[in-house]
């Protein structure tokens, strides 16, 4: 039985600037042009526009990207939490919107400058206290050196290590396929530089069991997708990527990165509700999808993700990984612009934009018909996904 949400909206634009390491510009302006790049790839005009989501954590209000834009009256505008496990949750929130009534044309975007402004791998390090109840949890972990994102994801990989049998060259395998395709996408970052296992197993340690190509890019960037009713979509330009179902979770016992007081830290529980929503929405299963968007932002994580969403056993994703299944040519490919990895680290939303051309199918890494994606946002955080799908 699937939702009322199912098939009801769809992705009609995606926009984003260009992917750098020193943007020399505001976050609001590469904002700006994400938004506007996308809303003209959506065949609209900036005054179609009447509701605008983003993250908690972008620096932009939508007051002024609608002002600067020249959007005019918002109906309808929210925000969602949690870093990058907000990138899906910006649809799930934009496709209620419209399927309720508050709103007719929604864009979704994000902007930071996370290279050469707030470097979020620094973690802890070097930054004024805040004072909330987040700042008082991650206080039990710092003492003891756990202030960085790495750091964090550390502590998980080792146990999934140890409780599975996966190796580093297990993760570095995730590495690898998302190198190889960011090595031929123009826009990515690490265009034209594939690497291999033996050079991601070379590469320097950063936290146990973490190399440093274990670790996703920073990166200067915006991006920005447009969502409108499924009626609406099939009047536009381009191929609708309808969405066929899009969800959040928050385990039992979450908290930020460091979910460490669970009776156990080697799955991804929030992941597996997402999921066990997304199947139960769109009426689909594992077996109906062609393509996968994973969030990639360390790659230990990447493993129960796919487990969570029933692509493998508990236990099994390493297999699944080195028997090819993530390549073109495999059961899954996944990540086919590089991911965060390989093409550019923006909170995920470069992802969904990719799931986007992977059903309009005009991805440069295209493997064949894709007639649905799934897409995750970030791990270790209560998190969020979507499904989009060729056909309703």
């Amino acid at each position: 039985m699937t939702a009322p949400l199912s098939g009801a909206t769809a992705i009609a634009g995606i926009g984003a600037t260009e992917f750098s390491k020193a943007s020399g510009r505001s976050e609001l302006q590469l904002g700006c042009e994400a938004v506007l790049a996308a809303i003209t790839d959506a065949g609209l005009q900036p005054s179609d526009v009447d509701g605008l989501v983003t993250f908690t954590a972008e620096s932009s209000s939508e007051i002024h990207i609608a002002r600067n834009l020249g959007i005019g009256d918002l109906s309808y505008f929210g925000r969602v939490g949690y870093g990058g496990g907000a990138a899906c949750g910006t649809v799930a929130h934009a496709a209620a919107a419209i399927t309720a009534g508050l709103a007719d044309v929604v864009v979704c975007w994000r902007s930071f400058n996370e290279r050469s402004g707030e470097r979020y791998g620094l973690g802890q390090a070097d930054r004024a206290l805040d004072t909330n109840a987040d700042r008082a949890a991650y206080s039990w972990m710092t003492p003891f050196g756990l202030s960085t994102p790495a750091q964090w994801v550390a502590m998980f990989a080792r146990r999934y290590m140890h409780e599975y049998g996966a190796t580093s060259e297990d993760f570095g395998r995730v590495s690898v396929v998302a190198r190889k395709h960011a090595a031929t996408n123009p826009k990515a970052h690490f265009h034209g530089r594939p690497i291999t296992l033996e050079e991601h197993q070379a590469s320097r340690w950063i936290a146990e069991p973490l190399h440093l190509l274990d670790c996703c890019q920073e990166t200067d960037g915006g991006q920005a997708l447009v969502l409108v009713s499924a009626e609406r979509a099939k009047d536009l330009p381009h191929a609708p990527a309808y969405v066929a179902a899009a969800a959040q979770g928050s385990g039992d016992d979450q908290h930020m990165m460091t979910s460490y007081y669970r009776s156990s830290i080697s799955g991804i529980p929030e992941m597996g509700l997402v999921g066990d929503q997304l199947w139960a929405q769109s009426g689909l299963r594992p077996d109906d999808v062609q393509a996968a968007v994973i969030y990639d932002h360390f790659t230990p994580f990447v493993l129960p993700q796919l487990e969570e969403l029933g692509f493998c056993g508990r236990g099994e994703a390493a297999g699944f990984i080195a028997d090819g299944n993530l390549e073109l040519g495999g059961r899954l490919p996944t990540n086919t612009h590089g991911g965060q990895l390989g093409e550019a680290y923006l909170h995920g939303m470069n992802g969904i934009a990719e799931a986007v051309r992977l059903v309009r199918g005009t991805s440069v890494n295209q493997p064949g018909e894709v007639g649905n994606v799934v897409v995750t946002a970030g791990t270790g955080v209560p998190t969020s996904g979507v499904v989009l799908s060729a056909e309703v």
